[in-house]
C-alpha cells in the first residue's frame, strides 16, 4: 500500500544546504563597465544567488509538508503517534523563521553593496553576508533533521482515506476477523504497517453500486480492554476513533479463539464506552461450529452462511454514514461558495462595426 503522498522534497541539512549556496554563488562571474562595477555587480549576483537558493528551499519545505492544524481527525492524531505535532510545528516554525531571516539579511546586504564604491567594503559586506545567513542556518540544524526523518517517516504511514465512509471491525483475535474482511471486500485486503501495531491495519474495501468502503481490521489494537494498553496504544484507539463510521464487533461464541464469551462480552461493554456515537453492529462468527438463541446476527465467513444478511446489515448502515458525509461535503462547498468575494465585472464598451 503506497504511503501518503504530499510530494514533499528531501530536506537538506545545513551543511547541505550551505554547501549547495556556496558552490552555485561560486561560479558566479559578472562583467561590468570597470573594476568596480565587475566587482560591484558581481558580489551582487553571488549574494542573490545564494541567499535565493536557501529562501526557496526553505519556503518549500514549510508549503509541502501537511498541515497539521485540525487535531480531530484520523490523520493528524496518526502523525502525532508518529512524528509528534508539537514537535512537527516547531521545526516548520523555525525554518519559517529562518527563511524570512535570510531574506532580509540578502535584501539589507544587496542595498548596502549597491550604496559603497568601497571595493573592500564590497567583500567584507558579501562575506558578512555569507556569515550570518550560514548562522541561521545552523541554528536550525536540529530542525531540518527532525523534518527529513519526518519526511521518511510520512513516507511510510499507508493511504487510509480519512473522508471515506469507513468500517471498523472489532472483537478478539482468531473470532473469524481477517477471513470476514476478506469475504467483504472486492479486493484482496492490503496490509497497512502503521507504528501502532506490529501485526499492521487490514484493509479492504466494499463496492456498493457506485459507492466504496473502507474496511479496517486492527489486529493488536481493538482485541483487548482500554486498560490494558500503553499510552501510544491508547492514543492509537482515539486515532481510530476519528475514522470509525460503522463499527463491526465479532464473538465467538464456541469459543474457539481462545477467548470466553463472558471475556469477549466485556471487550464488548468496553469498546461500546469508548466509541460512543458510533453505530455498533454486534455479530457472531463460526455459525458453522456453533449457533446461539442469543438473538444476534450470525455467520460463517468459512461457510459463506449468512454472509449476504450481513453484508446487507452493513451497507444499510453505511449508506445512512454515505448520505451524511455528502450532505457535509456540499454544506462546506457551499460555504465556502458564500465565503468568495462577489466577482467584480468589467464594463466593456461596444464596438460598432462598419
Amino acid at each position: 500500500m503506497a504511503g501518503m503522498d504530499y510530494k514533499v522534497p528531501t530536506v537538506l541539512s545545513a551543511d547541505e544546504l550551505m554547501e549547495k549556496a556556496f558552490h552555485r554563488a561560486s561560479k558566479i562571474s559578472k562583467n561590468g563597465t570597470n573594476a568596480m562595477d565587475t566587482r560591484k555587480k558581481t558580489a551582487l549576483a553571488k549574494v542573490t544567488a545564494s541567499g535565493d537558493i536557501v529562501v526557496t528551499a526553505l519556503a518549500a519545505y514549510v508549503q509541502r509538508f501537511p498541515r497539521m492544524d485540525k487535531r480531530d481527525d484520523f490523520f493528524p492524531e496518526l502523525v502525532d503517534i508518529v512524528i509528534g505535532i508539537d514537535r512537527y510545528k516547531k521545526a516548520l516554525g523555525a525554518v519559517n523563521w529562518c527563511a524570512s531571516r535570510v531574506d532580509k539579511l540578502k535584501n539589507d546586504s544587496l542595498r548596502d553593496i549597491r550604496k559603497t564604491k568601497d571595493p573592500a567594503i564590497i567583500e567584507s559586506l558579501r562575506k558578512s553576508f555569507y556569515g550570518r545567513m550560514k548562522s541561521y542556518v545552523d541554528r536550525i540544524s536540529d530542525d531540518l533533521e527532525f523534518l527529513q526523518e519526518a519526511r521518511e517517516k510520512l513516507k511510510r504511514i499507508p493511504a487510509i482515506d480519512s473522508a471515506a465512509p469507513t468500517l471498523v471491525v472489532a472483537g478478539f483475535p482468531n473470532v473469524g476477523k481477517s477471513n470476514l474482511v476478506t469475504v467483504l471486500s472486492s479486493a484482496a485486503p492490503q496490509i497497512a504497517p502503521y507504528p501502532f501495531t506490529t501485526k499492521g491495519i487490514i484493509v479492504g474495501h466494499m463496492q456498493d453500486e457506485w459507492r466504496k468502503y473502507q474496511v479496517v481490521d486492527t489486529p493488536g489494537l481493538l482485541d483487548r480492554t482500554f486498560d490494558e494498553r500503553n499510552d501510544i496504544e491508547k492514543q492509537a484507539v482515539l486515532a481510530l476513533r476519528y475514522l470509525t463510521d460503522v463499527m463491526l464487533f465479532v464473538i465467538d461464541p464456541s469459543e474457539t479463539c481462545g477467548f470466553s464469551k463472558d471475556v469477549q462480552e466485556k471487550l464488548l461493554k468496553n469498546i461500546e464506552e469508548g466509541f460512543v456515537g458510533v453505530p455498533i453492529i454486534v455479530a457472531e462468527s463460526k455459525c458453522d461450529v456453533l449457533k446461539t438463541d442469543s438473538g444476534r446476527m450470525c455467520f460463517s465467513a468459512q461457510t459463506g452462511e449468512n454472509m449476504e444478511e450481513l453484508r446487507s446489515r452493513i451497507l444499510e448502515e453505511m449508506r445512512v454514514v454515505f448520505r451524511r458525509k455528502a450532505a457535509e461535503a456540499e454544506t462546506e462547498v457551499e460555504r465556502w461558495r458564500i465565503q468568495q468575494p462577489a466577482p467584480r465585472w468589467r464594463s466593456i464598451s461596444t464596438v460598432s462595426y462598419p
